[in-house]
């Protein structure tokens, strides 16, 4: 298991909830830092996300040096990373949410609205299956919570990890190499969240 996880504080993450459940998974030493120094000396990543596409890119651009730093050891590298929903969908290249925003760009597709039909509310909240595509990296099948407006369009289907079903096929995981992006919320999915976070803890990218 990691000796540290760097929780990483850029004003748009349910930072509380994230530390207590890698906690509950057993992550012995978590730094919820806006530091990019602590991010180079980190073991693993992990990136949370609540609100605006834009706004939270912009919160994450605004820390002298960190998106550098999560470039380097996330693509140079290659230490465990997981996104957590607009971190997820901050790996894409671009999110569609009130104009056309830049995001992290490290896994091809864009971030679009979802669309509601007479059968099918957004936002998407609440529990809903997660099926895994085959070879997945740490995510399994069962039931995790989401609350979303914008889902993630992955240009290849290679990059999608796992789905999920409202009114369609939505990407509920993105993975490449030693990258994850979920987009439902493993510190509130209980018994289903705290496996993926064991897992991800315990994660050796071949």
């Amino acid at each position: 298991m990691a000796d540290r996880v760097a929780l990483i504080d850029y004003g748009a993450g349910n930072l509380h909830s994230v530390h207590n459940a890698l906690k509950a998974a057993g992550a012995p030493d978590i730094a919820v830092t806006d530091d990019p120094a602590l991010v180079y000396s980190a073991d693993r990543i992990v990136l949370p996300g609540v609100g605006a596409f834009a706004a939270c890119m912009n919160g994450l651009a605004a820390i002298p040096g960190m998106i550098d730093a999560l470039e380097a050891r996330v693509l140079g590298d290659k230490v465990p990373f997981l996104g957590i929903c607009v971190g997820m969908q901050l790996l894409a290249e671009r999110g569609l949410e009130h104009g056309t925003h830049q995001g992290l760009g490290w896994i091809a597709g864009e971030v679009r609205a979802m669309q509601p039909t007479h059968e099918i509310k957004v936002p998407h909240m609440g529990w809903n299956d997660v099926t895994p595509s085959d070879g997945a990296p740490l995510v399994e099948q069962g039931e995790a919570y989401f609350l979303h407006s914008y889902h993630f369009i992955a240009a290849e289907a290679a990059d999608v990890a796992a789905v999920t079903d409202h009114g369609g096929p939505v990407t509920a995981a993105v993975a490449r190499g030693n990258i994850l992006g979920v987009q439902f919320h493993p510190e509130k999915s209980q018994a289903y969240g705290l496996g993926l976070l064991r897992r991800f803890l315990d994660w050796t990218v071949s």
